[in-house]
């Protein structure tokens, strides 16, 4: 698949906690409709680089483009370029005293300002493109941890975002419910949606991704295509990654 037009654009990225550094001179380039997935072991930077994306965490140097539009430096600008940029995290974060429903109609309610009509008709039909319509009136407590993750994502989707964020989103679920939160995002990846994904499932890496990026030390080790990452990875430090996570697999644990 071709992807010309780029969405994101990361250059020289740098971020530091204190004397630590988490992201070292990193670059990264996103194109319409690409999906792209990070892996690497534990403590990285993948889920800072995520977060630094979407304004989450501070930059020290380097720059970050949407469309092409250095993204803001201050957190007052970030409401408009959220509504750009979705982010789906490990942890769910719904409300707990709201129905699902109204989970889902905060953003476009509150922040883009659209009518509760247009709003509930979008929002409904999103909830039944991930199998959740009949539980719009349902509170989160009544809800699996897989059907919450498929609410977080429409909460996410209904903002109509260029591009979407998602972090670990099956780390938190019971083996039987990771399926159907990770058929939803095959399914997005099949209608065009530009994704960047941070995962531990090789085997959903494999299948979903345009691009595989092995993360290390903050820093990209190796960018490749998700057979070439898999079948013959072209850095040592790639093939010890995957040759320690295939012997976890077999054992019935992941890192």
């Amino acid at each position: 698949m071709q992807h010309t037009d780029e969405v994101l654009q990361i250059r020289n990225l740098q971020k530091s906690y204190g004397s630590t550094v988490v992201l070292k001179d990193l670059s990264l380039t996103i194109r319409k409709g690409e999906v792209i997935v990070l892996v690497g072991p534990s403590g990285c930077g993948k889920s800072t680089l995520l977060r630094c994306i979407n304004g989450l965490e501070p930059i020290q140097s380097g720059e970050i483009l949407l469309d092409g539009q250095p993204m803001p430096r201050e957190k007052a600008q970030w409401s408009q370029v959220r509504q750009k940029v979705g982010m789906v995290f490990q942890s769910y974060d719904l409300f707990p005293h709201m129905k699902v429903i109204d989970n889902v109609l905060l953003g476009p309610r509150k922040v883009q300002r659209r009518s509760r009509t247009e709003s509930e008709k979008a929002a409904e039909a999103l909830l039944e493109r991930v199998g959740l319509l009949h539980k719009k009136n349902s509170y989160p407590r009544e809800l699996s941890g897989g059907e919450k993750q498929r609410v977080a994502m429409v909460r996410a989707l209904i903002m109509e975002p260029e591009i979407m964020l998602f972090d670990e989103v099956t780390a938190a679920l019971d083996p039987e419910m990771v399926r159907e939160v990770l058929d939803v995002m095959l399914t997005l990846a099949k209608g065009g949606m530009t994704m960047l994904i941070v995962t531990h499932e090789m085997a959903f890496a494999r299948a979903i991704s345009d691009r595989v990026i092995f993360m290390d030390g903050g820093e990209i080790v190796e960018e490749n295509s998700p057979h070439a990452f898999f079948s013959h990875p072209n850095t040592l430090r790639a093939r010890q990654f995957l040759n320690v996570f295939q012997f976890n697999e077999e054992r019935g644990f992941q890192p």
